[in-house]
């Protein structure tokens, strides 16, 4: 006799594996940094969002196991990110502070989480919570960054590792909830429950 498998299992793995994906976001920073230099023009902040956000979506992409689709999140991140960074370092003069960086952060996370919404799956459940707490999540962000030692002086396109492993873990949370893991294609439908002997 068998135990039964509980959902938690493959809930954690998808979680642990769309945490992981924390790594793009320093990927992205370099490139959005070596594309368009600091972050200190709206030039700079636009290009160099847009170039972060494109590799950030990637990233979440891969790390999503099928449930986003790449030909639409890769360039809503990249769009929404790279208008959404141009609001919030236009916003707050290109400062550094961490009043400062934290109304960056929710600023890009105001324009990038409808952009991301829009292009979720066709029937996902609650979309528009994802866009409500992205501005929070990439606020967030920026403040884990900055308490935690980082040069946030040197005006990066985004946030660093601190900052992303906390965004991905949270975001992690509902990503997972409002799109559970659909079987991949050709994989063979789950066997259903044998009747009971009479």
């Amino acid at each position: 006799m068998t135990a039964p498998t509980t959902p938690r299992t493959p809930f954690l793995r998808a979680w642990l594996i769309w945490t992981a994906g924390f790594l793009a976001f320093p990927l992205a920073g370099l490139a959005g940094t070596a594309v368009a230099g600091r972050v200190d023009s709206p030039v700079a902040a636009l290009i160099g969002g847009a170039v972060a956000g494109l590799c950030i979506g990637l990233g979440q992409t891969l790390a999503s196991r099928g449930r986003l689709d790449i030909r639409t999140w890769v360039p809503a991140t990249g769009i929404g990110m790279g208008l959404g960074l141009l609001l919030g370092a236009v916003t707050v003069g290109y400062r550094t502070s961490l009043p400062d960086l934290a109304l960056m952060g929710a600023l890009t996370g105001l324009v990038l989480g409808p952009a991301q919404a829009l292009v979720l799956p066709r029937g996902t459940r609650l979309r528009w919570m994802w866009a409500a707490a992205m501005p929070a999540l990439w606020a967030l962000g920026w403040t884990t960054t900055t308490l935690g030692g980082i040069a946030v002086d040197e005006q990066f396109t985004v946030y660093g590792a601190y900052g992303a492993m906390t965004f991905s873990a949270l975001s992690g949370l509902l990503l997972l909830q409002f799109l559970p893991e659909r079987p991949a294609a050709g994989s063979p439908p789950a066997p259903t429950p044998v009747a009971a002997r009479a």
